[in-house]
């Protein structure tokens, strides 16, 4: 049994909150436990500027739900947590009512991560839980608001920008039919272009690591697993063509249509998956990557590793 100090954190997204029990053994995080839910925060953030009543009150339940968990299994680490908070609720006018909310509820202080910040800490988690570290590598992670670009040498990271783009924001933004139309489709690939022709920097000689749910989710299903296996999905090389693919398949089905078909590992993302790929796809034709490296890191495993120093 491993003697080590263990840590817990969670990350409160647009999309999802995902909590993560880890330790380090020679500086390197070591996952014990992770669980996701998808309260789906940020509905209606884009265009209201303002988190929903509902939705906090769907994250708060999956909160308190994780505090039951953590007390059951790990009582020790109750007060030490770490929540972050990232898009949505930087986004939202109300935010410090939801947070002060969260607070009185759980007794955890939520820290509301700036894009700079995003980037760094999806960064450092993502390299952290891939096998090998020594490489130029670029970290895409497609949130459900935002969309983080870093780049970086190792663990090192040299620079990361955050997008107002993300799979949530666009397919509330554009695609409003279900299934979308092809002019709706276009208007996200067209968008998604505009947005990253302004962020447009050489990454030749990079190495393409994504993250965030629309990646992991299609390689769960591409791998044929039955049940999230986060060492069987990191390092999973991920083709442009199956993404191309995937895009074509949901253009032509409903959202319900897309959950029954590839349950568990699309529940609660029927809506907003095609948006994700479809920004993920226009990335890797810009800066030409034929294929990306899969990580279930984020995030979650980058607050532990910067709140230690390591």
């Amino acid at each position: 049994m491993n003697s080590s100090p263990v840590y817990a954190s969670i990350d409160i997204g647009t999309n999802s909150v995902l909590l993560l029990v880890a330790c380090f053994d020679d500086n390197q995080l070591e996952v014990l436990d992770e669980l996701q839910e998808i309260p789906r925060l940020g509905k209606g953030v884009d265009s209201d500027k303002n988190l929903h009543p509902e939705s906090c009150e769907r994250v708060i339940s999956v909160l308190k739900n994780y505090r039951a968990y953590l007390e059951q299994n790990y009582p020790e680490l109750i007060d030490e947590v770490i929540v972050t908070a990232t898009s949505a609720v930087r986004d939202s006018s109300n935010r410090n009512q939801f947070l002060e909310q969260i607070f009185q509820e759980t007794g955890w202080e939520v820290r509301l991560l700036s894009g700079d910040e995003e980037a760094e800490t999806t960064y450092s988690g993502a390299i952290s839980v891939l096998p090998y570290q020594n490489k130029k590598f670029v970290v895409l992670d497609i949130g459900g608001g935002s969309t983080e670009i870093a780049g970086g040498n190792g663990l090192v990271l040299n620079s990361g920008i955050s997008v107002d783009m993300g799979s949530v924001r666009f397919s509330e933004r554009y695609l409003l039919n279900d299934p979308p139309t092809r002019d709706q489709i276009e208007a996200v690939r067209s968008e998604a272009q505009s947005l990253l022709d302004k962020n447009s920097v050489s990454l030749q000689g990079f190495e393409l690591v994504g993250v965030a749910g629309t990646v992991t989710s299609i390689a769960a299903i591409l791998l044929g697993l039955n049940d999230y296996q986060a060492e069987k999905i990191n390092g999973y090389r991920l083709k442009r063509s199956d993404v191309q693919r995937f895009i074509n398949e949901f253009a032509k089905i409903t959202s319900r249509e897309i959950e029954e078909k590839y349950s568990p590992f699309l529940k609660g993302r029927g809506d907003v998956i095609t948006g994700g790929l479809i920004i993920l796809d226009e990335f890797m034709k810009l800066f030409e990557f034929d294929e990306l490296t899969v990580s279930t890191g984020g995030i979650r495993h980058g607050i532990l590793i910067s709140s230690l120093n390591l």
